[in-house]
């Protein structure tokens, strides 16, 4: 196993693709970009209440409406309704953005 290893590890890394920088708002998936109609104020707490109801999951939100849920569920909860840079790596098949890190984009 160990001789195999020098050939799997890069076909792995390959594999998962590169890591990206990804630039959006931190929202939730029950509500995408559009809060108004949970009725919550601000959007922030909106976001927060529907992932503590334990059905929803903190997703990313770009330019272009296209929403990644992030594999990190705890980071996201200061940053709701932020803009915000993720690095990682998105599955497309998934649509699941492996969070490596999260800065504030303002």
């Amino acid at each position: 196993m160990k001789r195999l290893l020098p050939f799997l590890l890069p076909g792995l890394l390959l594999a998962q693709g590169p890591v990206r920088e990804f630039t959006g708002v931190i929202t939730d998936t029950m509500c995408g970009a559009d809060h108004t109609h949970m009725g919550i104020r601000p959007d922030e707490r909106c976001v927060r209440e529907c992932v503590k109801s334990g059905k929803w999951k903190y997703a990313l939100i770009d330019a272009k409406g296209k929403m990644m849920v992030l594999s990190d569920q705890q980071t996201p909860e200061k940053f709701a309704a932020k803009r915000v840079r993720i690095r990682g790596v998105y599955y497309e098949k998934t649509g699941i953005l492996r969070v490596d890190s999260i800065t504030s984009a303002d």
